[in-house]
């Protein structure tokens, strides 16, 4: 009686993992084909109005966005720890305001311009 007992509870066991498997693979399958649905619907309706079709993106993003809050908030509340220094905090908002411009752009003497074919 114990061999059915175990033999049955193992058939049982492997079953529903079998069914939870197949509901969390179902519910996958319907998320990803309700994306494809919204971006397909997106595409016909921006061929419709004459729009460029855009690829669906999270926005701008940057491998970099996350040391520049660090960076950005450290030199910030460097220049806030030190109230009467205000040479601190003019430094804090020219990186501030420089951040995404290299620093001497305007000093490239080395390539030569030449027309697009």
């Amino acid at each position: 009686m114990n061999d059915f007992a175990t033999t049955a509870t193992r058939w049982a066991v492997r079953i529903v993992l079998m069914l939870v498997g197949l509901v969390f693979f179902l519910c996958l399958m319907a998320v990803a084909s309700l994306i494809a649905l919204v971006w397909g619907v997106r595409a016909v309706w921006a061929k419709l109005t004459g729009q460029p079709v855009v690829a669906m993106s999270m926005g701008p993003m940057s491998p970099f966005a996350g040391w520049q809050t660090v960076y950005r908030s450290g030199s910030e509340w460097m220049a806030q720890s030190s109230s009467g220094n205000t040479e601190a905090k003019q430094e804090a908002r020219e990186a501030r305001s420089r951040r995404g411009v290299l620093t001497g752009a305007g000093e490239v003497t080395d390539v030569q311009p030449r027309e697009v074919q």
